[in-house]
């Protein structure tokens, strides 16, 4: 069974996934930054692969992106990185990453090497979902991996209900039309979207993502879906200086 399946089937709510992007704040960090995470709690990890034009993200992790291009991050060394993760690691892990460093490398090849070195899913967000269902769907699904999509309080019902047919794993309820970034609260128009989406009964769990930065947030977004994925603050509070240990203490403490 995929590791995300068995995470949902085990863990209904508040689940903990964790972004970070790979070659920040320094080239190696990374599977000590993964061991960390799970060390401290964290349920699931979504990997980020650096590019020079994150459109989704917000300014702190479009600047360690920046940094991880400059520091030498390359899709083929994260595979050289991640090739014996498995050997300590036993949480799902997501990567994500945009469309065109992907292609660069080969979608099929791409999908191969993630699999070989223990990937359960990937998230593209600029990945068209027409495209998707025609051309990368049966790829990824060929090597075991789940295609995860986002929705967004623009996204009609229609599109949520295709989403929610055709691809694995889980749904990734984007929390506000914007960029990725911190908040302190959710407004009113964004709870009623988490309801809305809440009434719709899908057949997949969600996770909300997307300003999730402290105890408010998190159990806001648990209260309408299983979990949270927290990006921007694990980002800034490596950005401060932080070892990886201490970034994930840090993490954890703000969201109790």
């Amino acid at each position: 069974m995929n590791r995300i399946d068995q995470l949902f089937n085990e863990k209904n709510s508040g689940i903990l996934s964790v972004y970070f992007t790979a070659g920040y704040p320094h080239l190696h960090d990374t599977t000590e930054i993964i061991r960390a995470l799970q060390q401290h709690g964290a349920d699931m990890l979504e990997i980020g692969i650096p590019f020079s034009d994150p459109m989704a993200d917000g300014p702190v992790i479009q600047q360690s992106s920046a940094e991880a291009l400059k520091n030498g991050m390359s899709v083929k060394h994260l595979f050289g990185q991640l090739s014996g993760i498995r050997k300590k690691v036993h949480i799902p892990l997501i990567l994500m990453g945009y469309l065109n460093p992907i292609m660069q490398y080969g979608f099929d090849n791409f999908c191969r090497d993630a699999a070989q070195c223990g990937i359960d899913g990937l998230i593209i967000p600029d990945l068209p979902f027409a495209e998707y269902r025609e051309s990368y769907k049966p790829v990824a699904e060929k090597y075991g991996l789940h295609t995860i999509m986002l929705i967004t309080p623009e996204t009609s019902e229609e599109r949520i209900r295709l989403i929610d047919e055709h691809t694995g794993g889980f749904i990734y309820m984007v929390s506000s039309a914007s960029v990725t970034g911190v908040k302190d609260t959710f407004d009113d128009a964004t709870l009623a979207y988490f309801r809305r989406v809440n009434a719709m009964r899908l057949r997949h769990p969600r996770l909300t993502g997307f300003g999730i930065s402290n105890k408010t947030t998190f159990d806001a977004a648990c209260r309408y879906s299983s979990g949270a994925i927290i990006g921007s603050k694990f980002v800034r509070l490596l950005e401060n200086g932080n070892s990886p240990d201490r970034a994930a203490e840090k993490l954890i403490e703000a969201l109790k």
